[in-house]
């Protein structure tokens, strides 16, 4: 696991480098998919960088890339990697983007590593070890007032404008002070733990950049658990998650469910 840590701190502050001296360049965008999604020349500069160093490290573990997919055979270890989380971002100047990697053992987080290059910000959690933010023990926040907080809000690109989602958002919406759409997942999640915003609504979005966050938030203190209120393990296809501080988990499941209807 230090070996882990180490790697992944070096190989992400070196990612970030090139995304911060890229940033607000002129890059190469083109289309992901029907529902407008981009990737830049940048995301797989990023990736070919960060996986050349993991499998130099760790040859026999398996890893799942946003742009290139899987590789090596499946085990009990997974490298998740997203070179460039809030892409969107990035390709229209807005500077709101991480990269994210995330070390699974048996399906489950064991280490989380997010940088923020435009911030210098550098989060890094690990099992049982906490939630650190440039070496700093980040705690997620009890809200006294709730409802004049910050929560955030994540779709997958599938969602678009499914009808439940556009409900749910809308009432989040009016329901507290403000409702965040970063479109860089890792950072909300980043934010949570650190105390900065008071808790997060997930609708149907899995992928590279979910489990760094999750664990960042568990190791800060904070719960994740489905529309339902059972704690979210593991890792599912469709994930539907509320994360907050314990205080505030009987107040957002109320929430959600009225928003659903």
């Amino acid at each position: 696991m230090q070996k882990a840590k180490q790697i992944s701190i070096q190989i992400i502050r070196q990612a970030g480098a090139i995304s911060k001296r890229r940033f607000d360049q002129f890059v190469d965008i083109k289309s992901k998919d029907e529902h407008g999604d981009v990737v830049t020349e940048v995301d797989h500069l990023i990736e070919d960088i960060i996986i050349k160093e993991i499998q130099g490290a760790f040859p026999d573990h398996q890893i799942h890339s946003e742009e290139a997919g899987i590789i090596g055979t499946a085990n009990d270890w997974l490298w998740l990697i997203d070179p460039l989380d809030g892409t969107n971002n990035f390709a229209i100047g807005l500077p709101i983007f991480t990269t994210s990697i995330t070390l699974m053992y048996k399906r489950e987080p064991v280490l989380g590593v997010v940088y923020e290059p435009l911030t210098d910000r550098l989060f890094v959690s690990a099992l049982g070890e906490g939630a650190y933010c440039n070496d700093q023990k980040m705690e997620i926040r009890s809200n006294s007032n709730l409802f004049k907080g910050n929560v955030g809000w994540i779709q997958g690109h599938v969602v678009q404008k499914d009808e439940g989602a556009l409900r749910l958002r809308q009432h989040i919406d009016v329901s507290f002070k403000r409702m965040m759409r970063l479109w860089a997942p890792t950072l909300q999640w980043c934010m949570l733990a650190k105390g900065d915003i008071d808790g997060i609504v997930l609708y149907n979005s899995e992928g590279d950049d979910l489990y760094s966050g999750i664990l960042m938030v568990k190791e800060a203190g904070g719960i994740v658990i489905d529309f339902d209120g059972n704690p979210f393990t593991g890792m599912k296809d469709e994930p539907y998650l509320i994360a907050c501080h314990p205080d505030h988990k009987q107040a957002l499941l109320k929430v959600v469910k009225e928003g659903l209807g």
